[in-house]
């Protein structure tokens, strides 16, 4: 249905009535100039509006509207009590955005505004019939079209909610269900060693888990790996994220504390100046750059981590070895048709960093797994670390590490790291 309400207050009436779980303003009217520019910090909602290219709106459970406003490079973060919505919305559409879309229960509602004013509100109802269809899809299992998942669709979860990745119903966004199947794909290789994890907690006598996630990001699988271990499997856990942009960490503490996750912080801070207290006993890090990841490694095994999830990304250093010669002159100068292509000495450069990098780690006497994290359609990164350590303490590197080192004339950050007294560790 099609309605031409008369004014923004009216609209954002009508909206309201909708009950929606999710929404988006864009596109921005011109504003003098203002869009992109940055507000101060403590800047009202309906402040911050004038000043974004795009807003995201949330409902979450309790009654609180929570807004996302992208500025620039920045995103700002704000509660909006939900009596307070249609304000805000009249703001909106008070020449600042020209179009809004909004989901929920009943529906979906597009709004439409021009420059001189004129405001239209698409609604389309959410049809039983469509619900069944959908449902019956779901649960077919023929030709294998439905997977049980650790976190299913058609429960909703608060914080995949609030990132965007389902909608209040429990459904997946489209657009979202690469990310879905990454979360649960993820907690998929958590389940795997959850019988050490308890083991572990067991040796604690009712001492927390202590979780470490370098280079947290946003933090879905953070989120995620909370509400696995603490919400489904009850493991008493603590786990901190740690990362670089502080906007970004205020946001997840936000979060963390709107869903009562008393066990869940978040930092901000890199690997190499995180300082721990007590034991750690799980280290995750995931698409840390380059060396990062070889940092992430080396702190985890010097605090005798039990159990390490790495997915490394964008291995540069091994490449630059040996496009700088090291492996020309030596052994491997054989390959030499392999390695004068950029590209593929570049891909062949990543598969043998990881390969060093599980070869080290078992030295360091862990059990190592090089797995396939998702899809590659999805990532080319999509390799993973998991590594479970054993008992006795590591000696230095392997013979079978210190050859391929060696034949390609290679010294891995790692090896420095773990090993600065061996020839490959020295500085």
């Amino acid at each position: 249905m099609t309605t031409h309400p008369d004014s923004a207050a009216t609209l954002a009436a009508a909206l309201q009535q909708t009950a929606f779980s999710t929404g988006t303003v864009s596109a921005p009217l011109k504003r003098s100039g203002t869009v992109g520019t940055i507000p101060s910090p403590n800047a009202a909602p309906e402040a911050l509006a004038a000043y974004a290219r795009r807003v995201k709106l949330r409902m979450l459970p309790d009654t609180v509207i929570q807004a996302e406003f992208f500025i620039g490079q920045k995103t700002f973060h704000r509660n909006i009590p939900a009596g307070d919505c249609a304000a805000f919305l009249e703001a909106c559409f008070s020449g600042i955005f020209s179009r809004g879309d909004f989901t929920g229960p009943a529906g979906t509602a597009t709004v439409l505004a021009n420059k001189k004013g004129t405001l239209t509100l698409i609604t389309t109802e959410k049809h039983a019939a469509a619900d069944t269809a959908a449902a019956a899809a779901q649960n077919d299992t023929g030709h294998d079209r439905f997977k049980r998942r650790i976190i299913p669709e058609g429960t909703p979860v608060p914080f995949l909610m609030d990132l965007g990745v389902m909608n209040a119903e429990g459904t997946v966004y489209k657009s979202m269900y690469p990310k879905y199947r990454q979360i649960n794909r993820f907690l998929e290789f958590v389940a795997d060693i959850l019988p050490r994890l308890r083991e572990r907690a067991r040796e604690k006598e009712g001492e927390p888990l202590r979780i470490v996630d370098f280079g947290c990001g946003k933090s879905y699988l953070t989120f995620a790996l909370y509400y696995y271990l603490h919400t489904i499997e009850n493991l008493p856990v603590l786990i901190t994220g740690l990362d670089l942009k502080e906007d970004v960490i205020d946001h997840c503490n936000t979060l963390a504390r709107t869903y009562e996750y008393s066990g869940l912080s978040f930092m901000v801070g890199d690997i190499a100046r995180y300082a721990r207290e007590e034991s750690i006993d799980m280290v995750v890090s995931l698409h840390a750059c380059d060396t990062a990841t070889d940092y992430a490694l080396a702190r985890a095994v010097q605090w005798g981590a039990p159990v390490i999830f790495a997915v490394p990304c964008c291995q540069h250093e091994l490449n630059a070895q040996i496009s700088a010669g090291s492996a020309k002159t030596g052994p491997a100068n054989a390959l030499e048709p392999l390695l004068r292509n950029g590209l593929i000495r570049e891909r062949f450069s990543a598969l043998l960093t990881d390969t060093l990098r599980a070869e080290l780690l078992e030295s360091a006497v862990y059990t190592v797994q090089l797995v396939e994290f998702i899809d590659m359609s999805h990532t080319p990164k999509n390799i993973l670390i998991r590594a479970v350590r054993g008992k006795s303490p590591g000696t230095g590197p392997s013979d079978s590490y210190r050859t391929l080192a060696t034949f390609f004339g290679v010294s891995p950050a790692l090896e420095r790291e773990l090993f600065p007294g061996t020839p490959g560790g020295k500085d």
